[in-house]
């Protein structure tokens, strides 16, 4: 039997301000308007509203310290949230609303950004943006965001406190851009480059951000970055056909992968490509570089009369040594699942399941990855999933 874990705002949730010595927060949106019902999408004009959940992972369960109001959406990679090393600030991407009149969601061009220093925290700013935003990225001083669009650019902003000031709109794609991910030691960033194929590397030196020209090979529509704490690896799930534009005929859930990418040394290089499920929407690496898992849709998003269709997706594990990934074991996961983040611990994996509306705590256990049956229910689909700058 799963042991849900229901959060009652009013009882478990804090007012008081995040303080320092947590050190593993995690920040979780969630999408009210858009549910998947009987594999088609829908979208309700009423409801609780779209959110952003802070939550503090170091402790067991997870402990939920703020629910704030904001505007989300599931359309887009699964890391268009961040919240500051010092827990103090918290920005989230790829806004939008539903238009009844013309019956679809409309994409807005803003950032939010939260103060969560205060006892009721809120959003503080809404900040224009060039074009819409998508996955977005903190440095692990608090001083940078960088911030991928569905433009093809690259906007870097500095920040003072809760200020932010757009210093660079750099133009890396004709095509649609991703995520982006900060390298540990603040000099280096990898952009994914969702239509073209491939990363691009740009330089970071005291905040000021440009084009290294610097290329990392990737599969078929990269998409989800993720970079691991001791500056030795990054990763990038590669969604394949599902996530090119316009892609004509049917796909029927056919397999996909995972980018390694070694970033210990300049230029970056992909070293292996990981076979996975189809559509590696969240991935991640745990902080030591040690373990690599995928919370892959693998058919759950298709149609029944599709041949590639299954009732849940797979999150897959794999064990990384000696500059190679090696495939551990895979359990069932959501339906259409979306973000997917190691705590600080190197062994405790959160999955978003969307159409479940939870979040779903797994283990690695003895060395294979387990199924802890915990889940923390959400008032809507949860979409957008990071921790904090390792």
């Amino acid at each position: 039997m799963l042991k849900k874990l229901t959060i009652a705002i009013g009882l478990v949730l804090t007012t008081a301000p995040i303080v320092a010595n947590a050190h593993d927060w995690v920040i979780s949106t969630n999408d009210a308007k858009y549910q998947r019902v009987k594999d088609t999408d829908t979208f309700s004009q009423s409801g609780p509203g779209d959110s952003v959940d802070i939550f503090d992972a170091s402790v067991n369960p997870l402990k939920l310290l703020h629910r704030v109001p904001v505007a989300a959406t599931i359309a887009g990679p699964p890391q268009a949230a961040a919240i500051s090393s010092d827990g103090k600030l918290a920005i989230v991407s790829a806004p939008n609303h539903y238009d009844a009149e013309q019956k679809k969601p409309v994409y807005d061009n803003y950032l939010q950004v939260i103060d969560l220093s205060s006892e009721q925290p809120k959003v503080i700013a809404k900040v224009e943006t060039l074009a819409h935003p998508q996955g977005v990225a903190l440095s692990k001083d608090g001083k940078l965001l960088l911030v991928a669009t569905v433009a093809g650019t690259l906007e870097a902003y500095s920040i003072d406190g809760t200020q932010l000031t757009r210093t660079a709109n750099l133009i890396l794609s004709k095509g649609r851009l991703a995520s982006v991910a900060i390298t540990p030691d603040g000099k280096s960033a990898l952009v994914s480059l969702r239509n073209e194929g491939g990363l691009v590397t740009l330089n970071i030196d005291n905040g000021h951000v440009t084009n290294s020209k610097e290329r990392v090979s990737s599969g078929l529509a990269p998409y989800s970055i993720d970079v691991s704490a001791d500056g030795k690896w990054a990763i990038v799930g590669n969604v394949g056909g599902s996530g090119l534009p316009g892609t004509p005929g049917i796909l029927a859930g056919d397999a996909d992968s995972i980018t390694l990418i070694d970033i210990s040394k300049r230029p970056f290089r992909a070293v292996q490509f990981i076979t996975t499920k189809a559509l590696p929407e969240g991935i991640a690496i745990s902080p030591n570089g040690e373990w690599i898992a995928a919370q892959t849709m693998d058919g759950s998003q298709l149609t029944p009369d599709n041949p590639g269709v299954h009732t849940n997706g797979k999150l897959q594990l794999f064990k990384l040594s000696n500059g190679q990934a090696h495939f551990v074991n895979e359990l069932d996961s959501g339906t259409a699942g979306q973000g997917l983040v190691f705590a600080k611990d190197n062994k405790t994996l959160i999955a978003q399941f969307n159409v479940e509306k939870q979040l779903a705590i797994f283990q690695i256990q003895s060395g294979k990855l387990v199924d802890t049956k915990e889940r923390i229910d959400v008032p809507g689909g949860p979409s957008s999933l990071r921790t904090m700058p390792r």
